[in-house]
């Protein structure tokens, strides 16, 4: 670890940015039915307690996140609005009507509950190509959900993608046995996603419990998108001293 961050020790450290996703707040109103708790009015006051982006991952059967609901959203989010989810026709086209800051395009199916692994931009080259220079039309910046492997970033970067996400379940299952070797494979993987011209996002399963870590020995990350956990801990805290903990949490 040492070595690997002593590369990085003379950089400016900008914090990164928070984006939270908002998903399980949508869920906990599908659970009654209604409008309770409002999406529109969660997302008001996230940006309000100092998020700096919006993110919202609806998926086919739209079992949190409704695609009316991301429509509706465009007018509300005045900063970043993050759509994720996976490029089939419906999604894209839902997309390239709200025109988001970012589309972070998952390679994860309709009966998948959660997103469990990066994109093979070897494998899926071609198709990826194919979605990334419509959104490029579109003037929509683009991310790709990816895993720590070299080759399939230097791809993401020659298939037209703006960033990738770095997908940070292994750092978090590692995190409380070996902090230093979980982030080692991210820190490489940022330094090298830079020096081809790519941003940084990283996301899943991060927590208070590991985030000032990881972005406090990150390089070059531009963006963390956080749900889960955020909106779990802000049922005991609040959602305006959850959001300003996490924003803390992030200072370099």
């Amino acid at each position: 670890m040492p070595e690997l961050w002593a590369k990085f020790s003379s950089m400016a450290m900008e914090p990164a940015h928070l984006s939270v996703n908002i998903n399980k707040i949508a869920t906990l109103r599908n659970a009654r039915g209604g409008e309770q708790p409002n999406v529109l009015e969660a997302a008001r006051r996230i940006q309000d307690f100092g998020a700096q982006g919006i993110t919202i991952h609806p998926r086919p059967d739209e079992r949190h996140i409704r695609y009316a609901d991301a429509r509706a959203l465009r007018a509300v989010v005045h900063q970043e609005f993050n759509i994720e989810g996976y490029p089939d026709r419906r999604f894209m086209d839902l997309v390239l009507e709200c025109k988001p800051e970012q589309v972070t395009l998952v390679p994860d199916g309709p009966d998948v509950l959660t997103s469990n692994a990066g994109w093979d931009t070897l494998e899926h080259g071609a198709f990826l190509a194919e979605v990334l220079k419509e959104f490029k039309q579109a003037g929509i910046r683009s991310s790709l959900f990816i895993e720590c492997d070299a080759k399939r970033i230097e791809a993401a970067a020659a298939l037209g993608a703006d960033r990738i996400e770095l997908y940070t379940e292994a750092y978090a299952k590692g995190y409380g046995q070996d902090r230093a070797g979980a982030i080692a494979p991210y820190i490489e993987a940022a330094a090298f996603a830079k020096s081809i011209g790519l941003g940084v996002n990283a996301g899943h399963d991060l927590s208070a419990e590991n985030l000032a870590y990881f972005a406090q020995n990150m390089p070059y990350l531009d963006e963390v998108s956080i749900g889960h956990a955020l909106i779990s801990e802000a049922l005991y805290l609040g959602l305006e001293n959850t959001v300003q903990r996490y924003r803390h949490l992030m200072q370099r």
